[in-house]
């Protein structure tokens, strides 16, 4: 009983003992008890001009990027009011235009259907209809400018109603037959080309050519 109030209650031997293994804990590799404040780093001297840079123009960065959140801010309320706004809000007092305006010069489309013509002589029918379409829109950017944007397709322009409606309609036609065979991979052939031909007439003129 006495020795193990020895070891409990302490004694010179424990202390001993307790000092030695305070001891080995220090001695032990790896072990840090001295936590200094670790000192400033200083930025590599290559940095330096950038760090003096980046600091100069914060307070003009603090206003691009709030001004950034405001100005996003002010699309997305502008993209939501025109979803559910009645469309007049946003647009300006229509503009008369001639009906007879929308009509491709008389010459070029000639040209046109004589440059169609060779290429439905040599077979290439979906060459053919194709080109008549893309007269047709590079027409209407000619004699409509701003109106046919570079993001409409054919089947867009088609609902243009800057066109009289005769000239809508045969303009979809060969919208769809350009689908179909040049983009489409469905051979043409002549008698696809004639009724090509015969709605680029309706497209490009009032009455029909005849």
């Amino acid at each position: 009983m006495q020795g193990d109030s020895v070891a409990v209650g302490g004694g010179p031997a424990a202390e001993a003992k307790l000092a030695a293994a305070h001891k080995a804990l220090l001695n032990t590799p790896g072990v840090q008890f001295d936590f200094k404040a670790t000192p400033d780093q200083k930025p590599p001297d290559w940095l330096e001009p950038l760090v003096q840079f980046l600091a100069a123009i914060a307070p003009v960065l603090k206003v691009l990027f709030w001004g950034g959140l405001a100005v996003g801010a002010l699309l997305i309320i502008y993209f939501v009011v025109r979803e559910i706004a009645p469309e007049s809000w946003f647009r300006g007092k229509k503009t008369v235009i001639p009906v007879t305006d929308w009509r491709p010069d008389a010459g070029k489309a000639q040209a046109l259907l004589e440059d169609a013509d060779r290429l439905a002589a040599d077979g290439r029918f979906d060459e053919a209809i194709h080109i008549l379409l893309f007269r047709s829109i590079d027409d209407l950017v000619t004699r409509r400018p701003g109106v046919v944007q570079p993001a409409l397709t054919s089947r867009d322009i088609a609902t243009l109603k800057v066109l009289p409606e005769d000239a809508r309609a045969a303009f979809a036609r060969l919208a769809q037959a350009v689908e179909r065979t040049f983009f489409g991979g469905r051979p043409a052939d002549s008698d696809a080309f004639s009724v090509a031909r015969a709605d680029y007439q309706a497209f490009a003129f009032a009455e029909g050519w005849r």
